[in-house]
């Protein structure tokens, strides 16, 4: 039986002790990140009481994912929640799960007015980067230089933790763009490479912030991703309209 066949998956939220402690130790399993390094079960208590989000997916019994998200406040009193951190479980990724708690995200966020959620990922994680542009229909105009230090996760191979800052303007759809300017493109077997040939990973992600950095710096939008046989391409563009400034 695969996982999620046993029962329908539920995503509700997440607002027990125990289930604050089950994320904490899902963090473990799904990163294996040392006790320093892991969010508190205070921190899942302190967001449901200032206007964050907290969910988790359950499969009967068993919490399989889990979402973290906190409130902010850009120039101009403009609240937004920035969607601090999302796990699956490795059985159950690829299975949709993690399509239904954004989808869950959006929909309390939109319930209370919010227009606007953000969050970090790794450039070099390319399905997540076709998830959150192509799927969901986020952009992105920001790239920072090792956002969290180096970490003990053997999913980040050692290397800086470079960042995409995806911005999810869930009040509407993104804005259409008259054509591709640039491109940043990265070999399908990046996540191989961070194990078997670390340096030349290196290589590659510093290839690649150099990139980012010089096309943002000239104005341009991450607004497509395209997969390819052998790479996944960033896709950059001027946006027709600029009607949120981060």
């Amino acid at each position: 039986m695969k996982p999620g066949e046993s029962q329908k998956i539920e995503i509700r939220p997440l607002t027990a002790q125990p289930d604050f402690v089950e994320a904490v130790r899902l963090q473990k399993e799904i990163w294996g990140f040392q006790e320093i390094e892991l969010l508190p079960v205070r921190l899942f208590v302190v967001a449901t009481k200032v206007g964050g989000q907290v969910f988790g997916a359950f499969d009967g019994a068993r919490m399989i994912a889990f979402l973290l998200a906190i409130p902010g406040v850009k120039p101009g009193a403009k609240s937004y929640l920035h969607s601090h951190m999302m796990g699956v479980l490795p059985e159950y990724r690829n299975s949709g799960v993690g399509r239904m708690l954004k989808l869950r995200q959006r929909e309390e966020a939109e319930a209370r007015g919010i227009e606007l959620i953000e969050w970090t990922f790794d450039p070099l994680e390319l399905k997540n980067a076709f998830f959150n542009i192509e799927r969901l229909g986020a952009v992105i105009r920001r790239y920072v230089l090792n956002q969290y230090g180096t970490t003990s996760s053997h999913l980040h191979g050692g290397l800086p933790t470079d960042r995409c800052i995806a911005e999810w303007h869930i009040a509407k759809p993104r804005p259409a763009v008259e054509e591709i300017v640039a491109e940043v493109e990265i070999p399908n077997n990046i996540g191989d490479l961070r194990i078997s040939d670390p340096v030349k990973a290196r290589e590659i992600q510093k290839r690649v912030s150099e990139q980012f950095l010089d096309n943002f710096q000239r104005g341009l939008t991450v607004v497509r991703f395209d997969r390819r046989e052998n790479s996944g391409a960033y896709l950059f563009g001027n946006w027709v309209e600029q009607w949120y400034s981060a």
